[in-house]
């Protein structure tokens, strides 16, 4: 096993920018622990002077024995009241870098998540997410906490009391230092054998996240299927992997401290009897004897915390392993940085030859479609037809194998994706309301909107209709994912969100699916002055609310088998008039 965690390394180097508060958080680390050992030389000290009185180490400048117990005593308070000041500055100087480096870690995360394609989010489990996000990112605020310093302190203690041994009982210190190569051994055993075991640890919390995410948020379908008993099994056998994967680390993380224990307890021996046989032979004073055996018990004790210390170090380590894994996944490259002027009466956006698959499934080949700005194009077909991909290809969301989608003259690829989303207002299938109330979710479309201006669009999507019927209006909390409002009072504010966006392309993928037939009606005669001068894309299934689109779009198996308005293609009876009158 390497000396130096590349894992470790790594995370050092990509905190780099914290260099100076670590070398100060450091610093007082060193001067709070040389401090901590000063007591056992002050007790050595004491006993001089008893001892030897007017001959003692301090005589040479005091001869009074009670004057050097004064000098003594003035010298602990500086002695206790430097490691207090010591203590305060290193604890204030870690914990303050630990939440730096959790908030950092945890936005940067954040960061390139959003930045990562839907089809990489497919492939995920969202509670896996979460345990990086969260539990990962908290276990190494932990170590920067408490670990660091430890490993700091206890280095500084094994070197200087080292330096002091052989300094003044060479003899001894060989016998005294003679577990530390075994305790060194040991913890390099420890960390090797460790490590895996915590990141199936970590690997055992991501999937309970996941399991409890799944079934909160599929808690009704749990209760309607009467499946909670069956949900709490499944969730036991995840709890249960977790514990025997917890085990596994916990017992060998045990045994360590009771092994490093017995090897101290050599240590200590030699110190205690070699050094006291030195002692009595009158080769060592009776001062020097007292800071030998104390400083030995300050040596090899703080041992016994090395597998508490190394525990913690690994369980950061495995965490860190995570993160990184996390942020290796690489980003669709889009380097366009156009922003064009989008004309509402002309132009168009053009998908040419574009071709695109999921991992086993072929979506698009080659097709050719036109969206002309400034008016309003439907798209139906069956489930599976395409519908779907081609909204996400639209906004940049997947990006096809082969082809292009072009706005006038531009590839999607030269243009600044922010901007050209910027363009776009969405009302998705899937409708997701925010935490919050009704009124910061429809503002979500445009912070900076007024009031006034989000009562606007409120009436037009029909969220006003509603709303003036709760008691809090506009201020009711919508719960999580909306989970407060029925499935029609979502895509209003859904619908409302976009609206206030103010986009110059109008995205509406089944919008009005889960309202009523009346409320439908009223919703698509508001809209109407809202579709003037803009391009209006709408995949519908009811094709009584898309009979009057400029251009209607009849997409299967990913291919456009008929393209016309509402009349040409009734005139000629193929699927679209089979739809409609079925």
């Amino acid at each position: 096993m390497k000396l130096i965690d590349q894992r470790l390394t790594r995370l050092l180097n990509h905190f780099s920018r914290y260099q100076q508060e670590v070398y100060w958080a450091s610093l007082h680390s060193i001067l709070n622990k040389l401090l901590d050992l000063a007591p056992p030389l002050l007790i050595g000290l004491a006993v001089d002077i008893v001892v030897k009185q007017q001959d003692s180490y301090l005589a040479h400048w005091y001869p009074n024995p009670l004057s050097q117990l004064y000098v003594l005593g003035f010298l602990t308070v500086l002695v206790w009241g430097g490691e207090s000041w010591f203590e305060f500055f290193f604890q204030k100087r870690w914990r303050e870098l630990a939440q730096s480096i959790q908030r950092d870690l945890r936005q940067e995360l954040y960061a390139h998540i959003q930045t990562l394609d839907s089809q990489w989010f497919s492939q995920q489990e969202t509670g896996d997410l979460l345990a990086t996000l969260n539990d990962d990112v908290n276990q190494l605020e932990r170590f920067f906490n408490v670990g660091a310093n430890h490993l700091i302190q206890l280095m500084i203690t094994t070197f200087t009391v080292s330096f002091y041994f052989f300094y003044v009982a060479p003899s001894v210190a060989y016998w005294a230092m003679l577990p530390i190569p075994l305790i060194i051994w040991g913890s390099l055993k420890f960390q090797k054998a460790i490590g895996p075991r915590y990141h199936l640890v970590r690997q055992q919390a991501a999937k309970i996240n996941a399991q409890l995410n799944h079934t909160l948020r599929g808690i009704e379908e749990v209760k309607s299927f009467t499946a909670e008993q069956r949900e709490l099994e499944r969730l036991d056998r995840q709890s249960l992997a977790y514990l025997k994967a917890n085990q596994a680390a916990i017992g060998l993380s045990a045994a360590f401290t009771p092994l490093i224990r017995m090897a101290i307890v050599l240590g200590f021996l030699a110190t205690l009897i070699y050094g006291g046989y030195l002692c009595l032979e009158g080769e060592i004073a009776v001062g020097t004897y007292s800071v030998l055996v104390f400083l030995t018990q300050r040596l090899l004790w703080p041992l016994t915390r090395l597998g508490e210390t190394l525990d913690l170090y690994q369980r950061a380590m495995a965490s860190a392993q995570r993160a990184f894994h996390l942020l290796d996944v690489p980003a669709p490259q889009h380097h366009g940085k156009s922003k064009p002027p989008l004309n509402n009466t002309e132009g168009s956006i053009t998908l040419r030859k574009l071709s695109f698959a999921y991992e086993s499934q072929q979506v698009f080949r080659n097709l050719d479609l036109s969206f002309q700005q400034g008016q309003v194009t439907a798209i139906v077909g069956a489930t599976g037809s395409g519908k779907s991909t081609l909204i996400k290809i639209l906004l940049g969301f997947n990006r096809p194998q082969i082809g292009e989608l072009w706005i006038d003259d531009l590839p999607l690829a030269d243009i600044d994706l922010s901007y050209w989303r910027q363009q776009i207002g969405l009302v998705s299938q899937q409708v997701y309301l925010f935490e919050g109330n009704i009124m910061e979710n429809i503002r979500y479309g445009r912070v900076s909107a007024s009031d006034e201006e989000v009562y606007q669009v409120a009436e037009l999507a029909g969220v006003a209709r509603f709303v003036n019927e709760l008691n809090e209006g506009y201020d009711t909390r919508v719960g999580e994912g909306g989970v407060r409002l029925s499935g029609g009072e979502r895509q209003r504010v859904s619908i409302a969100r976009a609206l206030l966006k103010n986009p110059k392309i109008l995205i509406l993928d089944e919008a009005t699916s889960a309202v009523d037939a009346y409320t439908e009606s009223e919703i698509q005669r508001a809209l109407k002055t809202f579709y003037q001068d803009r391009t209006v894309i709408i995949i519908a299934h009811r094709l009584n609310t898309i009979r009057h689109a400029d251009q209607i779009i009849v997409l299967e198996q990913g291919k456009v088998i008929e393209q016309g308005n509402h009349e040409s293609l009734l005139e000629s009876q193929g699927l679209y008039s089979q739809l409609w009158n079925s």
